[in-house]
């Protein structure tokens, strides 16, 4: 799980100044667990922000970076030598929510076409300049070879939301794509009751609700039953009362399932709850065959072990 923080700066910017700084940062980063790289953005082309993203191999890693001391004294020396933040660092994780206003997109570029590439997101500027709230486009390489990603930056949520849906944008787009070796996909996030939700095309798309409905009660299942078995007794030993006993176990099954189980249960079936990526017949019958298989598993081992079967053990 890749996670990259997006500080973009001020211009103007010396550019011998920028290059210090740059190899100051790298090498601060390089004492830290888990560095991937650090680039900084196209921005030959003044229409486009200057940034510098730093990317780690977990959120935690990068937390430490940016919490630490090291980060806090190059941000000094930065502001010291005419280098400063336009904005707070933007955290931008795999699976997770993208700051507020903030969307962010991955491109994979044809061979050849960088730089028609990056001429298309400056002109891209352009159109959504004219839009309230807007307030810059960041655009960096990625450490895998032709794969980029843009950050376009919107007051609010909302201001974001009505410039993905114009149709200015949309018509705007097609000199992008003909830079791309494949549409471009933004950054999904999922929910703990495994919703996934995504950006195409300009339109918010979800996981069909029979998905994830299905992932639930796969979760939720043989929760209640290990919960009736094992912790209704300890209620009952204390003396909770039926009305009462009820609710403290709903309360314990609903925290585990948002907190850790469903979780831990989507990450495997990540790409069959995307409704891009997951959208098609053959992938969505797969994984729902494999969701069903589970089932009868978890049916199998609670009818056959009865160890398990807390209607046995109710006094």
């Amino acid at each position: 799980m890749t996670a990259i923080a997006v500080t973009v700066l001020h211009r103007p910017v010396e550019a011998h100044a920028l290059d210090g700084w740059l190899a100051a940062v790298r090498a601060g980063c390089d004492r830290v667990d888990g560095f991937v790289g650090c680039v900084v953005s196209v921005h030959a082309d003044e229409r486009l922000d200057l940034a510098v993203a730093v990317s780690f191999a977990r959120e935690e890693q990068l937390s430490t970076w940016l919490d630490g001391p090291e980060w806090a004294a190059l941000l000094a020396d930065g502001a010291a030598a005419g280098i400063r933040r336009a904005s707070s660092d933007l955290v931008i994780v795999d699976d997770e929510p993208t700051p507020a206003g903030v969307g962010v997109f991955r491109h994979s570029v044809l061979a050849g076409r960088v730089d028609e590439f990056t001429c298309a997101q400056a002109a891209l500027v352009d159109v959504s300049a004219g839009f309230a709230g807007y307030e810059g486009t960041v655009v960096v390489p990625t450490s895998a070879p032709g794969e980029w990603l843009s950050l376009i930056r919107f007051r609010t949520e909302r201001l974001l939301a009505a410039w993905l849906g114009s149709r200015q944008r949309a018509e705007a787009l097609p000199s992008l794509r003909s830079t791309l070796l494949k549409d471009f996909s933004t950054m999904s996030s999922t929910t703990p009751l495994g919703t996934t939700v995504r950006t195409s095309n300009g339109k918010t798309v979800m996981t069909p609700n029979w998905k994830s409905a299905m992932l639930v009660l796969l979760v939720l299942y043989p929760t209640v039953m290990v919960l009736s078995r094992f912790f209704g007794p300890m209620l009952d030993a204390v003396g909770a009362e039926p009305w009462l006993a009820l609710w403290v176990s709903q309360v314990v099954s609903v925290s585990a399932l948002q907190w850790w189980l469903m979780p831990a249960v989507t990450r495997p079936f990540r790409r069959w709850l995307d409704p891009v990526d997951g959208a098609g017949r053959r992938i969505s019958v797969l994984g729902g065959a494999t969701v069903v298989a589970l089932y009868a598993v978890t049916l199998a081992v609670f009818a056959s072990v009865k160890w398990l079967q807390f209607w046995d053990y109710v006094d």
